[in-house]
């Protein structure tokens, strides 16, 4: 059901979601609130589906932030979504128009589920620094998504680094932790021998190629070298994987959209199924774990150190 409220108020907005517990049998079970900023010309419905879809597993309170031109004039239009329309959540939607464009934290404050977890999402542009913003202030959990759009390069996965605050993460960072459960998989087959370098390929300017160059270093503490490759939209990231060693190399390879080949000497080569990860999935992973990730802190760290330079490696 869709419920819509133009020219409305936060107080209307609350009056509203009580009638709705109370007539509509809304699940009162939500475990933490979901403030989910836009920009404006994002694709709310497919945003919207992803919300709901990941709420299955994480019934909760989700408010999505539309900030519309700061021009117009000064008014709140929202939209309450329950039942089918919402998954197993209660969804406001908020047009903030004129001068609420730019005073979120103040429209989104009176809506907070009281004593629980408040996370943060940005699927589209991101601030530099989540923590720093208001929003981000509100949320002991802030999830980015630096490799919408045209990606990223190193100037701005250093300022990711600089800016990070415990209880940051990206989706990114979520998308790979299927291929490092294989990753750890691998090496922990015989014969056991010390890794010496890696060598990590994948497509240009995404984040999820750069976070498991990072982790890869701040994990075996050796050499790591990224390069790029051509990559298609379906297909995992991470191309191909090397891990250097004194007589024998260990690779995990891209073989299809959905298959991943690991090599290990003296085993027969081994096919995993790994496909891409839906946002909903990635968004589901990121809110099991409300806690700071120190791995995903180590691994931004770490990107400082990994190598980017062009050069030839044997075959």
């Amino acid at each position: 059901m869709i419920i819509p409220l133009p020219d409305t108020t936060t107080r209307k907005i609350s009056q509203k979601l009580v009638e709705m517990q109370e007539h509509y049998t809304l699940t009162t079970g939500r475990v933490l609130t979901l403030i989910v900023m836009t920009q404006e010309g994002d694709d709310l419905d497919n945003l919207l589906d992803s919300v709901r879809d990941a709420s299955h597993e994480h019934p909760s309170r989700v408010i999505v932030i539309a900030r519309a031109n700061p021009a117009d004039k000064t008014r709140l239009d929202a939209e309450l979504r329950v039942g089918g329309e919402a998954g197993a959540s209660e969804i406001v939607v908020m047009h903030l128009h004129g001068a609420l464009a730019d005073q979120a934290e103040a429209v989104v404050t009176p809506l907070l589920l009281p004593d629980t977890p408040i996370v943060a999402w940005w699927p589209t542009a991101c601030p530099q620094s989540p923590a720093s913003v208001p929003i981000g202030t509100l949320a002991q959990r802030r999830i980015t998504n630096v490799a919408h759009g045209d990606g990223v390069d190193q100037y701005d996965l250093h300022l990711l680094s600089s800016g990070y605050k415990p209880g940051d993460s990206d989706m990114s960072w979520g998308a790979i932790t299927l291929w490092r459960g294989i990753v750890a998989s691998a090496l922990d087959r015989h014969p056991h021998e010390p890794v010496t370098s890696v060598e990590i390929a994948g497509a240009h300017n995404h984040a999820a190629v750069d976070f498991a160059a990072g982790w890869l270093l701040d994990a075996l503490s050796v050499p790591v070298h990224r390069t790029v490759t051509e990559c298609d939209d379906n297909t995992f990231p991470i191309i191909s994987l090397v891990f250097r060693r004194p007589t024998a190399d260990v690779s995990i390879t891209v073989v299809d959209s959905e298959t991943v080949k690991v090599t290990v000497p003296g085993s027969p080569e081994s096919l995993v199924s790994l496909a891409v990860r839906s946002e909903a999935e990635v968004l589901s992973e990121e809110l099991r774990h409300l806690d700071a990730d120190r791995t995903y802190a180590h691994a931004l760290r770490a990107l400082a150190n990994v190598d980017y330079s062009e050069k030839q490696y044997r075959n």
